[in-house]
């Protein structure tokens, strides 16, 4: 089980497509594991490999060397459609990703995360190209994604109304609000306590 999640600050993986849905995600012929860990190298694994087993050029955004280590990935509308597979969570959590922001989720893809760590993040479609515009503008750009106060902010809580995507971003309230309240009471409201990895 991942870590609990209260508030963590990460720079973010940009995948604009929409309509991902789970087979894109973790194909059928990794459905085979009951093991949670181990799934990375499937995660996306026919947009980043070819026929042969060789990473495809140009590189698929997760293999780029600057997106090591980042924890939240900016997808396209509506994530995770498709089948009821939980290999879907289970291999965006092994590569390394808390929280996922889109306008929003398949309900079973969603559900599927809340029980396994990984955060689904709805928020505005005005919010979501804001949010796209500010990775563009500065890739290297951190996001705060506190589960308490249901917020995602940038990095440092800039709401200077100058600051053009950043004041988006960060409309409505002390900063960007996650979105639909239910999601983070959902998953502050599931199993021993308010972090996702409890739930």
């Amino acid at each position: 089980m991942p870590e609990p999640i209260t508030v963590f600050t990460s720079r973010v993986v940009p995948l604009p497509a929409e309509n991902v849905d789970t087979d894109q995600i973790i194909p059928a012929r990794y459905l085979k594991t009951t093991e949670k860990s181990g799934l990375s190298g499937g995660l996306f694994h026919d947009w980043r490999f070819t026929a042969a087993g060789e990473l495809r050029e140009p590189r698929f955004v997760l293999d780029r060397p600057e997106m090591q280590g980042r924890r939240i990935l900016l997808a396209g509308a509506n994530f995770g459609p498709g089948s009821s597979r939980e290999h879907a969570p289970w291999a965006l959590l092994s590569w390394g990703i808390r929280a996922v922001i889109s306008t929003g989720f398949a309900d079973i893809f969603r559900a599927n995360s809340l029980k396994n760590g990984l955060l689904p993040i709805v928020v505005s479609p005005e919010r979501h190209a804001a949010l796209f515009d500010l990775v563009a503008a500065d890739p290297d750009v951190e996001l705060t994604v506190d589960l308490g106060a249901q917020e995602v902010r940038v990095a440092g809580g800039s709401t200077d109304p100058s600051a053009g995507a950043v004041a988006a971003v960060a409309a409505g309230g002390a900063g960007a609000a996650v979105g639909a309240a239910a999601a983070g009471a959902a998953v502050a409201a599931g199993g021993a306590g308010a972090a996702v990895g409890a739930v």
